[in-house]
């Protein structure tokens, strides 16, 4: 598909080494032959997020302030994972228990998406969990984890995207992808 070709990577050098933080620059050269000696390159884990589904077709989010922004935002339950340690579908489980205490046996994945390719080297891994119920309470959050449990019907998801109550790209396009594939009404415009 086309005459595209990859960059060289001539020399690369971790700046930042840290568990919470990886910084990568790179020196690479163009297929135009022009060299960029700082390209940076941001290490980042995978992440599992999951769109629950309760059975009465209320969807689970949470509800928490996001430091970087200075904001509360409405997002899917979601986290980091080591694929070499633990499969995505079972880590997000994981996040949709700890963060919500619901859990769930019908699960089904919605795909793949990097999150931001030209920078960062994580992928999401988007599930769809049906029939999701209260199992349990919160557990084992983060230090800067404060959640709150927020359900919203199915058929009002839709106007808080379009309005940026639910600003998140990964949730947006879980939702869009959930919503639009596997949803009882086979007609997004029914929702």
């Amino acid at each position: 598909m086309g005459n595209l070709e990859k960059w060289k990577v001539l020399n690369s050098q971790m700046l930042i080494n840290h568990p919470q933080c990886q910084v990568r620059r790179d020196e690479v050269e163009l297929p135009n032959g022009k060299v960029i000696d700082d390209y940076f390159v941001y290490v980042k884990p995978d992440i599992a997020l999951i769109l629950p589904i309760t059975k009465n077709g209320e969807i689970v989010f949470v509800r928490q302030y996001r430091h970087a922004v200075g904001e509360f935002f409405i997002e899917l339950p979601a986290g980091r994972f080591d694929g070499e340690v633990e499969d995505a579908e079972v880590a997000a489980l994981r996040e949709l228990r700890e963060e919500t205490g619901y859990g769930s046996e019908q699960v089904r994945s919605l795909g793949v998406l990097y999150d931001k390719p030209s920078k960062d080297t994580n992928q999401i891994y988007l599930f769809l969990a049906e029939d999701v119920v209260k199992i349990g309470k919160q557990e084992n959050l983060d230090i800067t984890e404060e959640i709150e449990v927020v359900l919203i019907p199915v058929n009002e998801v839709f106007n808080k995207v379009y309005s940026g109550d639910i600003s998140v790209a990964g949730t947006v396009a879980a939702l869009f992808l959930g919503l639009s594939k596997f949803r009882f009404p086979t007609d997004i415009n029914d929702l």
